[in-house]
C-alpha cells in the first residue's frame, strides 16, 4: 500500500540553522533516502520550494482567486513529501519516524486511495 508523508517544519527554525548544522541535516536526509530507496519503499519524494511562493487558488461562485502564500496561517509549513510502499500503517510510521524532520517539525502519515481497488 502507498502511504503519503506529508513533511512540516517550521521554515524560521531551518533558516536559522548554521551552515554546519544545515549540512549535516540535509545529509541526514540524503541517508535516509538513499536507505529506503535500497529497502524498495521508495516511490517518490521532493522537496519544496519557502512557503512565501506558493499561491491558494479558489473558485467562489464560479469566479476564481487566488492569494499568496498558504491557505492558513501555520507554526509550521509544508516542506516536502515523501511517497512510500508500506505493508500497513504502521510500518508507514515506523519509516515516517525516521525522517529527520521528525525531530524538529512533524510528519503527516496518510494512504493513498488505489481507485483501481474502488468499485
Amino acid at each position: 500500500m502507498k502511504y503519503l508523508c506529508l513533511i512540516y517544519d517550521e521554515e524560521k527554525a531551518i533558516d536559522a540553522m548554521s551552515a554546519s548544522e544545515s549540512e549535516a541535516f540535509m545529509g541526514e536526509y540524503f541517508a535516509f533516502t538513499q536507505a529506503i530507496r535500497e529497502s524498495g519503499q521508495y516511490v517518490a519524494g521532493e522537496a519544496l520550494q519557502p512557503v512565501s511562493t506558493a499561491t491558494t487558488v479558489r473558485i467562489r461562485n464560479g469566479r476564481m482567486s487566488t492569494t499568496d502564500g498558504p491557505f492558513a496561517e501555520t507554526r509550521e509549513q509544508l516542506g516536502g513529501f515523501y511517497l512510500i510502499e508500506a505493508r500497513d500503517l504502521n510500518e508507514a510510521i515506523q519509516v515516517a519516524a525516521k525522517i529527520p524532520s521528525a525531530r524538529i517539525g512533524s510528519i503527516e502519515v496518510r494512504p493513498v486511495v488505489d481507485f483501481g481497488d474502488v468499485g
